[in-house]
């Protein structure tokens, strides 16, 4: 009988040892942490199984079938022998479940994380995307004790946005200009080309859209496309290898919208750098969609990928735009969605058929996740990893990851883009950033809706020589990043709350009680708003003038509400009492008005730990138009230290002539998006700011203080990949 020692850096890997060695059934005899992993003792079954039939058992019949009487007492050592092997037993049946549950027997106990990792490998996604997006797996999803569908969920929540898609495919196809479809010979380029020339001429007429051909090789491609231009009622051209691009948009006859039907090539043909380059031969830009087939193998996408990107690249443009084709034939979409978002490749559309132009559906990434993650095939264990340039895997890594991130703020946080043209400023000669500022200022590169205002006070920041910018509020409630500099504004409150009221605003939280003058502008314009109050504010209750302070205990309860409060987790109560008060400066007489004073008291959820107290006036009188804009009002107190603080972080890390608006702007832009990070509680808002947690690293901080340096080391990262010519990774132009 011979006992056989395995070590493995886990229980997994030395579990695969013993397999290798004596088989499925090999019987395990003890295991045991080393400090250099986990150590198992295991031997042959046919070897070990009548020694351990024998131990426990009771003496086997004499000859004739007489049982040898027990002797009186034990041997010494005995009861040792039988406890052991009971143990012995008890461990082989424990770790023969364990070899029997590699194959997945054993699923339920199988740790979150384990978990997640075989649902992507069986739904055909790779080791590297794995890793990558395990690698930031919440401790409470990691175990055995997780919930499967929480887990799954979350998994799911991950994929979806790291899957590049149009935030509105269809604006794709509004956009006038020449759009050819590149990508190998099968893929279903031509009926792709006729179901986007259908949706163009239904959102713009047969008489502003062309097809192009240059498939002259295969009469029958060519033939098919004339069909669907005669059903479409637009003129079909084509294009040879002889035939500029110029040439051809002269026998356009202006029409807008130009499809072009390109020759399918092998990803390994040499001419598709001279197709690239004959597409992009004019001065009219030439969008390029690449298409690829859902059903194709693995290495053949990546293959597919790499190749057709290069060939874009040396004729100059951005291969960045897919269309995925046959997904109804696809038995899995993971290894499509995979290499999709491993090389930042948008996808805008997805073919799910023949049908010309109905099956053709904008890229919805939950959907596509949902039908990836659900189509699983028993896979093997996954294969080592081969180390062989680890650098560049982890640095395409953190591009895509910096990427990703950087897009899912622009979804999230209005201004993000305006800010990042802000940033590029500081990167040119101090002689033209104040005539660039002026630009952005005026046409800045997004929509920036506002449907309220945070106003700051007239005041100078604690040890600056400038003010707190004011900062926008979309209609989600969230600040924009792209902030007002109180030295571009009019004088006087009036002038500033009228030219706000010109851009949508309705809604103004103030710093202080409004004066006279502003406070007959307010009522005039029927503007909501709240101001911050002191303590000892007078207001007339019941026909007595009394400090805030004093009425607070006859307030009654109107709600409390989760919050922010120092850098901390708190529970805000708030309560409500009906006063009368008039503007700044004028005390009694005609000129009171009835409004609501608010009072909240903050206090440690946990602990009950009292935080402190906060008061305001408002006209607003219902709990559930006000509270979210008390909220707003408290939150908004942690952005002058948030504000101060990016300040002297941006003189360490911008270039020394930084225009001083330039680094006002970026450093009140950073805090305001770092701030709503900090204080926001739905999921979106966790996502990211996991990711931007994870990003600097080194010594602990309070979150806020820890959510700007991820925001700086963003902006950071985001120029470094962009100087090195990486800009083509998906976000990050």
């Amino acid at each position: 009988m011979s006992v056989m020692r395995f070590v493995g850096e886990t229980s997994r890997e030395a579990m695969r040892q013993v397999r290798a060695a004596l088989g499925d059934d090999a019987l395990i005899l003890a295991n045991r942490p080393t400090e250099t992993g986990v150590e198992i003792l295991a031997m042959a079954d046919e070897a070990v199984a009548p020694a351990a039939a024998e131990a426990p058992s009771p003496a086997a019949p004499a000859p004739g079938g007489e049982t040898p009487s027990a002797p009186a007492a034990p041997a010494e050592g005995d009861g040792d022998l039988r406890a052991m092997s009971e143990r012995l037993l008890r461990e082989m049946q424990d770790m023969r479940s364990l070899l029997a549950g590699e194959g997945g027997a054993t699923a339920a106990a199988e740790p979150g994380r384990d978990a997640l990792e075989r649902a992507l490998r069986e739904a055909g996604f790779g080791q590297a995307l794995a890793d990558e997006l395990l690698a930031r797996l919440p401790a409470e999803l990691a175990g055995p004790e997780a919930a499967p569908d929480t887990a799954r969920a979350w998994l799911a929540r991950r994929l979806a946005a790291r899957l590049p898609v149009s935030v509105d495919p269809e604006a794709f196809l509004d956009a006038p200009g020449i759009l050819a479809l590149v990508g190998p010979t099968g893929v279903g380029k031509t009926t792709t080309t006729a179901k986007l020339a259908a949706r163009c001429v239904q959102r713009h007429g047969a008489e502003n859209v062309a097809l192009v051909t240059t498939d002259g090789f295969r009469v029958g491609a060519h033939e098919q496309l004339r069909i669907y231009a005669e059903l479409l009622d637009v003129p079909l051209h084509a294009l040879s290898p002889e035939v500029s691009m110029d040439e051809l948009l002269g026998e356009l006859g202006g029409r807008r919208w130009v499809i072009i039907d390109t020759v399918g090539m092998s990803q390994r043909d040499r001419r598709i750098i001279a197709q690239a380059a004959q597409l992009q031969g004019s001065d009219e830009r030439v969008r390029m969609l690449l298409v690829l087939n859902a059903a194709s193998q693995p290495g053949t996408l990546e293959e597919v990928i790499t190749r057709y990107r290069q060939a874009a690249r040396a004729a100059g443009v951005a291969l960045d735009d897919c269309l995925l084709t046959k997904q109804d034939e696809a038995g899995q979409l993971g290894p499509a969605l995979d290499a999709l978002i491993r090389h930042g490749l948008r996808l805008r559309f997805v073919s799910t058929g023949q049908r010309v132009p109905e099956d053709l559906e904008a890229a919805d990434a939950e959907a596509l996740v949902e039908a990836a993650l659900s189509a699983r095939i028993a896979a093997p264990p996954a294969p080592a990893a081969i180390a062989a340039t680890p650098w560049a895997d982890d640095l395409l890594g953190r591009g895509r990851r910096l990427g990703l991130l950087l897009a899912g703020l622009r979804r999230r946080l209005t201004g993000i883009a305006a800010l990042e043209a802000a940033w590029d400023l500081s990167a040119l000669p101090a002689c033209l950033q104040e005539e660039r500022l002026e630009r952005l200022l005026e046409a800045p590169p997004e929509a920036l809706e506002r449907v309220g205002m945070l106003w700051a006070a007239r005041r100078t920041l604690p040890g600056a020589d400038w003010a707190m910018p004011d900062l926008g509020i979309d209609a989600r409630g969230g600040w924009l990043a792209l902030p007002e500099l109180q030295q571009r504004q009019p004088a006087g409150w009036p002038a500033r709350l009228a030219r706000a009221g010109e851009r949508g605003v309705g809604v103004h939280l103030l710093p202080s009680l409004p004066d006279a003058e502003t406070w007959l502008w307010l009522d005039e314009a029927r503007a909501a708003w709240l101001c911050q109050a002191r303590p000892g504010q007078r207001v007339h209750h019941a026909g007595e003038r009394r400090a805030l302070s004093e009425l607070a205990a006859l307030a009654e309860h109107a709600g409390e509400r989760r919050c922010r409060f120092r850098g901390q987790a708190a529970r805000a109560r708030f309560a409500a009492l009906p006063v009368e008060a008039g503007p700044a400066g004028q005390r009694g007489g005609p000129s009171r008005q009835p409004l609501m004073a608010w009072v909240a008291v903050l206090d440690d959820p946990e602990s009950g730990r009292a935080l402190g107290q906060r008061y305001w006036l408002t006209p607003l009188t219902a709990a559930t138009d006000t509270l979210p804009l008390l909220l707003g009002r408290l939150h908004g107190e942690a952005l002058p230290r948030q504000v101060r603080r990016a300040w002297e972080r941006l003189q360490a890390l911008l270039p020394g002539e930084t225009d001083a608006e330039v680094r006002q702007l970026l450093a009140a832009g950073l805090a305001a998006a770092s701030c709503h990070l900090d204080q926001a509680e739905d999921a979106e808002a966790d996502e990211l700011r996991g990711e931007l947690l994870a990003l600097p690293g080194g010594r602990r901080r309070r979150r806020e203080h820890a959510l700007l340096e991820g925001l700086l080391y963003l902006f950071m990262g985001r120029d470094a990949i962009r100087h090195v010519g990486a800009a083509g990774l998906e976000g990050l132009r």
